[in-house]
């Protein structure tokens, strides 16, 4: 951390705060991109300084996070937890319909204490299906199960970095103190605000393709309606001329005329 550093007073190390401004805007920069990509983004943050701060922020820009106890293979085993959120879901459910009336009150009471459990450490996941593209972490050395975890799945990290902690740890480090609420706050909301109006790009692009679209199968349309009234306008003149494109009347031989044999009469009578 030493380059990040700008003096020490009284044992205390203080940051440089033209550094923590370079680091932060290129991890807005970096996080943007990826949101503009479509993918998810998600926030660690377990200290109980950043917790609320953490998720209200992330819930504003509808990404992933975790704000309580960081289990143990949430990454490299996302296979089994997704199961436990399967569950909870479930649960749900079942609450929802009416359906959970039907067991006994015993039952009932363990289903609900299962589902706040899990509701509790997996509610901030629940809506991701697949293992997110980036890790945003508040305090490295605190959530550095889930920066290991990141590191083995080759997950892009990001992180608040104090004086105690190792900057070279995560891809994107911001040098700040990760104690104090206010530090956490301006890094949070700068970061959500930054993700934010990539996702706003990346809707906006997403309308114009779909109105370029609309105006692309609009045009093709009059095109086919005019060519369709310009066939049908030629086929009406040559009905109405009846010229040399007509195709001639069939003439129905007369009786007598190789037509068929009258009847009666005549001087060969019937066979």
């Amino acid at each position: 951390m030493l380059p990040y550093i700008f003096a020490e007073k009284k044992g205390i190390h203080i940051i440089d705060l033209n550094k923590t401004v370079e680091g932060l805007q290129e991890t807005a920069a970096a996080l943007k991109s990826i949101a503009k990509s479509g993918k998810k983004i998600m926030f660690v943050a377990t200290k109980k300084q950043a917790k609320e701060i953490v998720s209200d922020s992330a819930k504003r820009i509808n990404m992933p996070y975790v704000t309580e106890r960081w289990l143990g293979g949430m990454l490299t085993n996302f296979n089994t937890v997704r199961k436990s959120v399967k569950k909870m879901q479930s649960i749900e459910k079942m609450l929802g319909d009416g359906s959970i009336d039907n067991l006994t009150k015993k039952e009932r009471l363990t289903l609900t204490r299962d589902k706040d459990k899990m509701e509790k450490v997996l509610g901030g996941i629940a809506q991701i299906s697949r293992v997110p593209s980036a890790l945003f972490l508040v305090d490295i050395g605190h959530e550095h199960i889930a920066l290991a975890e990141a590191k083995r799945l080759g997950i892009t990290t990001f992180g608040m970095v104090d004086t105690n902690c190792d900057p070279n740890k995560v891809e994107f480090a911001i040098p700040a103190n990760d104690d104090a609420t206010k530090s956490i706050a301006i890094i949070v909301n700068y970061i959500t605000a930054a993700i934010a109006e990539g996702l706003a790009e990346r809707q906006a692009e997403r309308d114009e393709d779909d109105s370029s679209g609309d105006n692309e199968d609009s045009a093709e349309a009059k095109a086919t309606r005019f060519e369709q009234k310009v066939d049908g306008g030629d086929d009406r003149n040559k009905r109405a001329k009846g010229g040399a494109g007509a195709p001639p009347k069939r003439r129905v031989p007369g009786p007598g005329a190789g037509g068929r044999r009258p009847a009666s009469g005549g001087t060969g009578g019937p066979r």
